[in-house]
């Protein structure tokens, strides 16, 4: 590489700090942390989004958590060593004065390293402050041509770059760093971007230079899946690629790379076993009801993305008492695959404007009319909440077509609600129930949408958009479920769970006559399901398959329950599955030849990219099915979507999805995608 453009590298890098330095600013500003110093640290605001703030402060909270184990063990015998913290590629981080503020160093010290202009505007921020300098006592610059921008008796500001180890090993030591002191290493968000060559030079030399130390690395991974394709073009796109995920693409080729390297002891975790092991559940319960939120896929799969390690060496020192045995952190991986169902994008799909956007609903009108509505998507150059309805219509060569179409007439008009649920009453009919407009407003009424095209005519359809029933608390709901059910010859539909502004989950239910519009109480036996939302649900004998969704603390369920159809109403079962399955949510799910196919979703407890999980309903048994992507568009993200069923043809087709993939952007599937299912039957 040139030294031009590693120049601009490294000009792309520090820009990254300024855009760090703002959101943790804007997540102390929120309550989500103390830090008083952030904002002075930074010029300007920025107010981010619920997401942003979430996804900082587990970063927060996890490098918090280390540098908190090693003060309090360093720290805490009289007359030991002055315990020592080197940040690696500090930016803007307060880290120095959270501490001094705490007390913690009146035994310890802290140098700071980054990027020659991003420690001297530290350091001249520093000067220009006073709350600051209150803190930092007497200090003085360093000698001209020195690389010490900042040097008081406890805090060192360096400009050095970390590729250039023999003047970092020089520098530090004219700073009066000790090799034989006990030593915090702190890499936050730093080693991915460097060569991996050199990454793997400064993890070697640290192991080399200090004796009784700590590394502690906060940083990316997981870069094959769909989410962390879409995460690599982010950084890509801001000339700041990431380095080394292909060599250490998981939690455990991490903990073998320190270890090589001369680490004698190594532990890393993603983010979501973090935040479920190491932060007490009232800490979480306050944190999850600071602010309105509703992207729960975008927070678990950010958190799986992301790691926290402690690598140790010395006697004195062990992983262990940064990350001590606690309760483990249930991992449960999916059954070994039992078959293949290739994907492939639809025929004609390229001909027509795509569906997408997520949170939408789908339905089958007719066997060659796929109808769609609401959602969060792109629509004329810009992404919002989607006010056109998209068609998808077969022709006589059986290719898809689609279509986007507004509602007509001088009634109501579609309200941009997403997250609702929608069935088909007749061809040309469909009612809609439940949604939201944002998470502290949900979408009020019933809407009937009625679908009309003249025959042998050239001109788009229409959509008739009609609004009626109470606007009662039933239906002030979203991420629930909507099913089809029987009970004497009679058609209900059945509505359950979901999440409301009052309630993060829900465990009611409630029927609505089809023929009459009218809500009605029929008797239910049996211990229902516990609270959940973003959980599938389809119709089977009469009655409904409630599978998997998200819980009351916002952890994914397996659970898989029927209720069944019984002489006086129905009856709550519960389904013994084997192997058991992994817990997912915000999939789709249909009953084919009496098999449960769940398909895609969101899981935390597995590194496994979810496929497809086929429950045999007669025996229990679960399969897996990987989904062969390798014919479509990548990424394609299984979360968020529709899915509608075609089980003479073996096909199932994926309408939609993706998410706000934390600060990466927004992806939305740009095609409608086939399964083919004809491997399933093959086992029968």
């Amino acid at each position: 590489m040139g030294s031009r453009s590693r120049e601009r590298r490294s000009e792309a890098v520090q820009s990254t700090n300024d855009s760090s330095a703002l959101s943790k600013s804007s997540l102390a500003a929120r309550g989500y942390v103390h830090d008083a110093f952030a904002a002075l640290l930074v010029p300007g605001t920025a107010r981010r989004a619920p997401l942003i703030h979430r996804g900082y402060y587990v970063r927060a909270r996890a490098v918090r958590h280390c540098v908190r184990a090693f003060v309090e063990r360093t720290c805490a015998a009289p007359g030991s060593p002055r315990a020592q913290i080197l940040s690696l590629g500090a930016g803007s981080d307060s880290l120095y004065f959270r501490l001094k503020t705490a007390g913690r160093l009146a035994e310890a010290a802290v140098w700071e390293v980054d990027f020659p202009d991003v420690a001297e505007r530290k350091a001249q921020r520093i000067r220009d402050t006073p709350d600051l300098c209150a803190l930092t006592g007497p200090f003085q610059r360093g000698d001209p041509g020195s690389n010490l921008c900042f040097e008081s008796s406890d805090y060192r500001i360096l400009g050095l770059d970390l590729r250039q180890l023999q003047r970092l090993d020089q520098a530090l030591a004219a700073a009066g760093l000790d090799a034989a002191a006990p030593t915090l290493l702190l890499a936050e968000a730093v080693l991915t971007y460097l060569e991996p060559d050199d990454a793997a030079a400064l993890i070697a030399w640290a192991a080399q230079r200090f004796s009784n130390a700590i590394f502690v690395v906060y940083e990316q991974m997981r870069p094959q899946d769909a989410f962390g394709e879409f995460m690599q073009q982010h950084f890509r796109h801001l000339n700041s690629p990431l380095h080394g995920l292909d060599r250490f693409p998981d939690a455990e080729a991490q903990q073998k790379r320190f270890l090589q390297a001369g680490w004698t002891a190594c532990r890393a975790m993603d983010l979501n076993e973090f935040y479920r092991c190491f932060l007490p559940a009232e800490e979480r319960r306050r944190v999850e009801n600071l602010e309105p939120f509703d992207e729960f896929e975008e927070w678990h799969l950010k958190c799986a993305h992301y790691f926290i390690l402690a690598a140790s060496r010395g006697d004195s020192l062990s992983q262990t008492l940064v990350f001590p045995p606690s309760e483990t952190f249930p991992r449960i991986d999916p059954a070994s695959p039992s078959g293949v169902f290739p994907a492939s994008v639809v025929t004609g799909d390229t001909q027509g404007p795509g569906l997408r956007r997520y949170g939408h609903a789908s339905v089958l009108l007719s066997p060659g009319v796929i109808f769609s509505a609401g959602g969060f998507g792109e629509q004329e150059g810009r992404h919002c909440r989607v006010s056109k309805f998209h068609m998808l219509l077969r022709d006589s060569d059986f290719e898809w077509k689609g279509n986007q179409i507004g509602s007509w007439g001088t009634g109501a008009q579609w309200d941009g609600r997403l997250y609702h649920t929608m069935t088909r009453l007749s061809d040309t009919q469909a009612l809609v129930l439940g949604g939201r407009l944002s998470p502290v407003t949900p979408a009020l009424g019933i809407l009937q949408l009625s679908y009309e095209k003249e025959d042998n005519s050239s001109e788009d359809p229409n959509v008739t958009v009609t609004k009626f029933g109470p606007e009662d608390s039933t239906l002030s709901r979203w991420r629930h479920s909507t099913t089809e059910v029987s009970c004497e010859n009679q058609k209900y539909l059945f509505v359950y769970g979901g999440r409301s502004v009052a309630e993060p989950v829900l465990s009611d239910w409630h029927f609505l006559h089809v023929g009459t519009m009218t809500w009605v109480r029929i008797p239910v036996e049996g211990e229902g399901p516990e609270g959940r939302h973003s959980h599938s649900a389809c119709s089977w004998q009469g009655g409904a398959l409630i599978a998997g969704g998200l819980g009351a603390s916002e952890e994914p369920l397996s659970s898989v329950f029927f209720l069944k159809p019984i002489t006086c109403g129905f009856l709550w079962e519960s389904i013994a599955i084997q192997p058991p399955i992994t817990p997912r949510y915000s999939h789709t799910a249909h009953v084919v030849n009496g098999k449960l196919l769940l398909v895609g979703g969101v899981w935390i407890h597995s590194p496994a990219v979810p496929g497809v999980t086929v429950i045999d309903l007669s025996t229990g048994l679960s399969f897996e099915y990987q989904i062969d992507t390798t014919c479509v568009p990548w990424p394609l993200m299984l979360h968020n979507h529709t899915s509608i069923l075609f089980p003479e043809e073996q096909q199932l087709l994926l309408l939609g999805g993706g998410g706000n993939c934390f600060s990466f952007g927004t992806h939305f599937n740009p095609h409608t995608v086939t399964l083919d299912l004809s491997s399933l039957s093959a086992r029968q």
